[in-house]
């Protein structure tokens, strides 16, 4: 980060107010201003033919949701197997939600559910490692690999060549609940950089020391042309370079990097921009969440300040939605509260992006996938809970140029393993980057090394998806 002061106190920066100074942007090596990196993503973006123009929305249910109750209700089973909250019949025939996915069920025909999704991590902060790197990382310790998110902010580059927006974003909100906060802790560690670098790190609104906080301009209006001054004499050495010049000189990325620190990403996240009976639709704050602190549900509006960041240029949003482990203890409510919980405030906000986004054009465009760290056990506890249960997860996509309206795989009677079509982390990695990237033009494109290619490019995807 390079850092400029603008008051007069530089000889102890760290005594000075964050009013009293002003962060220019991220910078790969010092003397790179922001507007450095957005010319050297635009260059980087003519290297890159392979990208998609479709972002992923990936609404991770922190805590693992129970694979039953959401999508796979199993109510031929056994009372100890079948879904506590009942059944609702979906827009596809035969097929059944969980009893508190009714709006969600009117849309069954625009998803794909998997029902054979499984890995074996049992613990939660290795399973969220796992998962979150697709499998990179099978002990889930953080040894190798990295997440997604971060290999596809590395193949495509870390900022919107067309707004200067973070492509890889993780947003959250403060949390007082005790189980909460630690599941937001595991969902950072999961969401790592690895030995890629931190600058393939998630951008991360919801946090008080993000990025986004950084780049807001403190000056008065009266200073802004000094401001703009300051980034053309930064950016001088641009127009030297051949390989900024031949996306057209270096003056647009100035004025790309004065927008972007003076609004564009908070316009992004600035949801009182959009039609009132939108925010409306989508706020799930009438529903308190939490067990032992309560708190509003947010996830209404993440799920629009996620369509707001994919219009923006983000490219990879993944939404933490916390308190999906129902255990029915000291620490977590039951399937049939927790679910009318979560489960209700999922089924408005996920069913409200879905309708905002087709109604934008967008559905193409945008590809969501929920899941989570694993699933819970078939058989429901003696306190109305559900425990660990990694051998069968929730999954399921919506959108994006995938094969929609349509449930892959098969859960065996026992509700504990699949039975036909048995989907791996590697194929769900496979998938979501393969949603990203032309594998065709990626397979003959040099700029990548070989071992990051070969994490996509060689990995079966889930073939009941693939257009």
């Amino acid at each position: 980060m390079l850092t400029l002061f603008s008051g007069n106190n530089t000889r102890h920066p760290e005594r000075m107010s964050r009013r009293s100074f002003l962060q220019v942007g991220t910078c790969a090596v010092g003397g790179l201003s922001l507007g450095d990196v957005l010319a050297l993503e635009a260059a980087q973006a003519v290297e890159t033919p392979f990208v998609k123009d479709i972002s992923i929305v990936f609404l991770y249910f922190s805590g693992g949701a129970s694979h039953i109750e959401t999508f796979d209700p199993m109510m031929g089973a056994a009372p100890e197997i079948r879904s506590q909250t009942g059944e609702v019949a979906t827009t596809i025939p035969g097929v059944t939600f969980g009893g508190t996915f009714s709006r969600l069920a009117r849309h069954a025909q625009e998803m794909s559910i998997v029902r054979s999704f499984h890995h074996q991590n049992t613990d939660h902060v290795k399973a969220h490692v796992e998962v979150l790197t697709g499998g990179m990382d099978p002990t889930g310790k953080r040894q190798t690999g990295f997440s997604m998110g971060s290999l596809y902010a590395r193949l495509a580059g870390t900022n919107s060549p067309r707004t200067g927006m973070p492509v890889y974003s993780l947003l959250t909100t403060p949390e007082i609940d005790p189980q909460y906060r630690q599941e937001l802790t595991r969902v950072r560690r999961g969401s790592w950089a690895g030995a890629l670098g931190s600058a393939y790190s998630p951008f991360e609104p919801g946090n008080k020391s993000a990025i986004l906080e950084n780049m807001t301009l403190n000056l008065s209006q009266d200073r802004f042309a000094d401001r703009r001054l300051l980034l053309s004499s930064l950016d001088q050495w641009k127009r030297r370079h051949e390989k900024i010049a031949s996306v057209g000189g270096s003056s647009k990325f100035n004025d790309q990097a004065v927008d972007l620190l003076l609004g564009s990403a908070s316009s992004a996240l600035d949801i009182s921009r959009e039609d009132p009976e939108l925010v409306r639709r989508y706020d799930t704050s009438h529903i308190q969440v939490g067990f032992k602190k309560f708190k509003p549900s947010p996830l209404g509006k993440q799920m629009l300040m996620a369509r707001r960041l994919c219009q923006a240029g983000c490219r990879f949003v993944t939404v933490h939605s916390p308190g999906w482990d129902m255990h029915a203890d000291k620490n977590n409510p039951g399937m049939v509260t927790g679910m009318e919980m979560l489960g209700r405030t999922a089924d408005q906000a996920v069913s409200t992006f879905l309708e905002d986004v087709a109604q934008r054009g967008l559905s193409r465009k945008i590809l969501l996938i929920l899941s989570g760290d694993f699933g819970r056990t078939p058989r429901v506890n003696k306190n109305g809970g559900r425990d660990h249960w990694p051998r069968l997860c929730t999954l399921a996509f919506a959108g994006g140029d995938l094969k929609m309206g349509q449930v892959v795989g098969k859960a065996a009677p026992n509700g504990g393993e699949p039975q036909t079509f048995p989907v791996s982390l590697s194929q769900f990695r496979a998938t979501v980057l393969q949603s990203l990237v032309d594998v065709g033009q990626f397979r003959v494109n040099s700029s990548v090394p070989r071992e990051l290619a070969s994490l996509v490019d060689n990995q079966a995807a889930i073939a009941q998806l693939m257009p």
